[in-house]
């Protein structure tokens, strides 16, 4: 496989160098064979064993030569569809993979109605995938062998393919997406892509939607162009006679959660893709005291970090303290006195969730930073709500030492108010007594 890469490296920055920049015009891509090897028990049971083969999708014309003839070859002639044209974002060495399957038709003996087309056609699926979940392109590639297959070509009869050879190849229709995952949050109305593209005209098209919860399965949406039966909504019909065939979803809840799948048909085949939707909707967080709190010495105070409001219920809620200046460059420190309520479910499908201590203030607390820290699925960075503690000295010694001095003095003053005037009175009478 690393071989196939190389070649491919060499022959894509050839292309830069001569100025061919888009991927449409990119003549080689390495792939793996995933083949098939299936062996009966003598009960009648089929078990298959799956073989990874080293192979490229070469894109030319027939009688080309292999590029690297030390590989299996599915070489890819001109057909009005083209699955690199909608290969995009894409590094190719890097964010690409690229596999092949054999494909049965379930015993469907229906000749392609392309150009070309012949009865003992054989079938395989190519899967292009980007890394980063951006898209997923899947291409049938017919293959006429020289020789036709006794029977039917499926898994109890598949023609075996050499390490060396090259098979001829062309693609007949694709079923595209951009959206093989969504996350959306709640009261939304999300598209879910869904595009396809077919070798001839006015195939007999058949598009399907459906939705697997739980293990249930609902249609959403079927349309036929054969009959021009309809049922369900949410795809437009113009759109599919341009070969689109996304589904917009109504306003999303809770159980809009599922696997939509998307089905496209042309007699023999059917492509279709899982597309995974997952509702998310982020925490809002509040604290219950404003951004600085005054204290006195010893008091205490209940601090509540509410999380309101989020979906799904992995909510992760911590306090930490972190001691005034900075502490020195040391980390924060985790409280370990938090209590937590239970799990509130609302109506909407939404949970909230409070984490709470009790502070209690200390003087060497004072200029401390206590933050509670919100951590979830639906956020890149957890949220962070804080405030500052400010302690003072605790007053009421000094204020009761304070009323019981005015008390002493007003004692003092009332009794200097009532003696004072006796002693006077006792001294002019002993002045008046002779001697």
């Amino acid at each position: 496989m690393r071989l196939n890469v190389n070649i491919f490296i060499c022959l894509f920055l050839c292309a830069e160098v001569s100025g061919i920049q888009s991927l449409e015009q990119v003549p080689w891509l390495p792939c793996m064979l995933v083949d098939e090897r299936t062996k009966f028990s003598d009960e009648g049971h089929a078990e298959t064993q799956y073989q990874h083969r080293d192979a490229g999708l070469q894109f030319g014309h027939p009688g080309d030569s292999a590029l690297n003839p030390n590989t299996i070859t599915f070489l890819v002639t001109g057909s009005k569809v083209d699955m690199r044209k909608y290969i995009e974002g894409a590094v190719v060495e890097h964010q690409l993979q690229c596999e092949i399957r054999r494909y049965s038709t379930e015993g469907i003996q229906v000749r392609w109605p392309g150009l070309g087309a012949q009865d003992h056609d054989i079938w395989f699926t190519c899967t292009l995938r980007h890394t980063n979940g951006l898209f997923v392109i899947t291409s049938f590639l017919r293959h006429t062998p020289a020789t036709p297959t006794p029977g039917q070509a499926d898994y109890r009869n598949w023609a075996a393919i050499a390490d060396r050879e090259m098979l001829t190849t062309s693609t007949v229709m694709l079923v595209f997406t951009r959206t093989p995952s969504v996350w959306v949050g709640l009261v939304k109305q999300p598209s879910l892509h869904c595009q396809f593209d077919v070798d001839h005209k006015e195939a007999n098209l058949t598009v399907e939607w459906s939705v697997q919860r739980r293990g249930e399965r609902t249609t959403l949406f079927s349309h036929s162009s054969r009959s021009g039966q309809r049922e369900g909504g949410g795809v437009e019909l113009k759109g599919i006679g341009r070969g689109d065939a996304s589904l917009t979803l109504p306003l999303t809840k809770q159980s809009s959660e599922g696997t939509y799948v998307c089905l496209v048909s042309v007699p023999p085949l059917f492509g279709s893709h899982d597309i995974t939707l997952h509702i998310m909707e982020a925490p809002r967080v509040s604290l219950n005291v404003d951004s600085i709190i005054s204290l006195v010495d010893t008091e205490k105070q209940k601090v509540v970090c509410e999380a309101e409001g989020y979906y799904p219920l992995d909510v992760e809620m911590e306090w930490f303290r972190e001691p005034s200046g900075g502490g020195g460059g040391l980390l924060p420190e985790k409280l370990d006195t938090v209590l937590y309520s239970s799990h509130r479910h609302h109506q909407d499908g939404t949970y909230s969730l409070s984490a709470f201590f009790l502070l209690h203030a200390s003087l060497h607390d004072s200029g401390s930073k206590y933050f509670c820290r919100v951590s979830h699925s639906s956020l890149r960075m957890p949220i962070r709500k804080s405030f500052t503690l400010i302690v003072t000295e605790d007053d009421s010694w000094n204020l009761l030492w304070l009323f019981f001095g005015c008390g002493f003095i007003l004692v003092m003053v009332a009794t200097l108010c009532v003696m004072l005037p006796r002693l006077s009175s006792a001294r002019k009478a002993n002045k008046r007594k002779p001697y």
